[in-house]
């Protein structure tokens, strides 16, 4: 039994948006990537992207609802063409989390489970606050958290109270993986509105003459995320590699010029934090290859920050030794999760198999048939859905039935029937597949666990006319 590893990219952007749109905004700089899809360079394994102050107007709140909101649109719409999914997406009032995947991963995504905490107004409203989606990246776990906690120079212990609360409060739903910190890799980003101390003796003019200076490390000594880091007092737990680019607030929006009403600060940031948990003595790592600005952008008050990491993640079959006469005790050994004290398993490889689909006809009933594989149960709220085989998100479903209603045809083994009034459109060119949705129901933990190949649809053949009849 051979055990495997391999280096997993991720590309993380956080910015405040501030209430504005990405309507005429080319985003294709932000994410590494080129306007011609064909003059890309090599592209990344996931995308996380974190925003803040999206518009949370009531109407826009009600819209979101029912479909996607611009910046996912907008976003979705440029990783789509390079073969990229929408995994999931989180949103409290301002704050948007959005994590898109390269479609060969998918399958070996499971146990996401989004979370949030408010922390405006005492815990009341979510203007600031966290939001997270956590989930299992092959054989290892993950949380990605985007943050906007309280403003304002001076208001400092009220950031580290909002640190305390988001630990405190986000709670998971699987079993030794309930906190934020019980996760292999920990990605915490966002406006977390640290400024630099000295607010009576520094002026913002004072600040902007040491940007300008490029006296970056001088100022950076004034961080009060790097103090309060430093004393244990907040985000101690997380590592940070110290910004080599300007600050990255306040900023007069369609301008580089800072705005003086306000002291310049690093508000926007990236951290992260890996377990010191071993699998088959594999030692987890991440290694970060860029952390940097991106001033070019100008519709808000915040520059945008991006960073690039690679974690190694633990992929292997989920067969366990078996204890036979001849076993080999070596490989249990080598199987063992010294942390966890359990045999490691990837539940990732186990998937659904949908039997193969030659046409669906659209006007008439069709059973489908799928195997569960052992160790692998629906787990109370499963569905499959029917999708365009060329999806770009996992809400994007045509029609979709629950597993709920399925017959056993023998063991493991089950049919599920979509009725006759299932509609889609008439497009000979147009392919669809089979997604089959782990779910433990509304605001639940999913994944997805089987994908059937693509098929074709044909319509029933219309009944003649009385006209038509000689």
């Amino acid at each position: 039994m051979c055990d495997s590893s391999w280096n997993a990219n991720i590309h993380i952007v956080t910015w405040n948006v501030s209430t504005r749109y990405p309507e005429g905004v080319a985003l294709h700089s932000l994410l590494g990537l080129n306007t011609n899809p064909e003059h890309d360079g090599d592209l990344p394994d996931f995308y996380v992207i974190g925003l803040q102050e999206v518009n949370a107007q009531v109407q826009n709140q009600v819209i979101g609802l029912f479909k996607e909101d611009p910046w996912t649109n907008k976003f979705k719409e440029m990783l789509k063409e390079r073969n990229f999914v929408v995994v999931k997406t989180e949103q409290m009032q301002g704050l948007l989390l959005m994590i898109f995947t390269r479609k060969k991963h998918l399958l070996h995504l499971r146990e996401i489970e989004a979370e949030y905490t408010r922390t405006g107004l005492g815990g009341i409203w979510g203007n600031k606050g966290a939001v997270s989606i956590r989930m299992n990246i092959y054989g290892c776990t993950a949380v990605f958290l985007n943050s906007h906690l309280a403003a304002h120079d001076h208001m400092l212990d009220e950031r580290v109270e909002d640190y305390h609360k988001i630990l405190q409060e986000h709670k998971y739903h699987i079993k030794s993986r309930e906190t934020i910190f019980n996760h292999d890799y920990v990605f915490w980003f966002g406006d977390l509105n640290f400024r630099l101390t000295g607010e009576a003796t520094t002026s913002p003019e004072d600040i902007r003459a040491e940007v300008k200076k490029d006296n970056l490390g001088e100022l950076m000594q004034k961080d009060q995320l790097l103090l309060v880091m430093n004393q244990e007092r907040a985000f101690s737990e997380l590592t940070e590699r110290l910004p080599a680019f300007p600050p990255t607030f306040k900023f007069e929006p369609g301008t580089q010029e800072y705005d003086m009403k306000r002291r310049p600060a690093w508000c926007d940031r990236i951290l992260y934090r890996v377990s010191d948990r071993k699998y088959n003595n594999v030692k987890l790592i991440a290694k970060q290859n860029s952390y940097k600005s991106h001033p070019a952008f100008s519709i808000s008050d915040h520059k945008p920050v991006s960073s690039e990491f690679n974690i190694k993640v633990v992929r292997k079959p989920a067969e366990t030794p078996l204890i036979a006469p001849d076993f080999d005790p070596d490989a249990i050994f080598n199987n063992f999760d010294a942390l966890d004290g359990q045999i490691f398993s990837d539940p990732s490889e186990k998937m659904v198999e949908f039997a193969p689909i030659d046409t669906w006809t659209i006007g008439e009933e069709y059973t489908v048939k799928y195997t569960l594989p052992e160790g692998l149960d629906d787990a109370g709220s499963d569905w499959i859905g029917v999708y365009n085989a060329d999806f770009g998100s996992v809400e994007e479903y045509q029609a979709y039935e629950y597993t709920s209603r399925c017959k056993e045809e023998q063991r493991r083994t089950f049919s599920l029937t979509f009725p006759d009034t299932l509609h889609l459109p008439e497009d000979p060119a147009q392919t669809y597949v089979l997604l089959y949705f782990q779910s433990t129901g509304t605001r639940g933990i999913t994944g997805l666990a089987g994908m059937s190949e693509p098929f074709h649809v044909e319509h029933r053949a219309r009944s003649p006319s009385v006209s038509s009849v000689d």
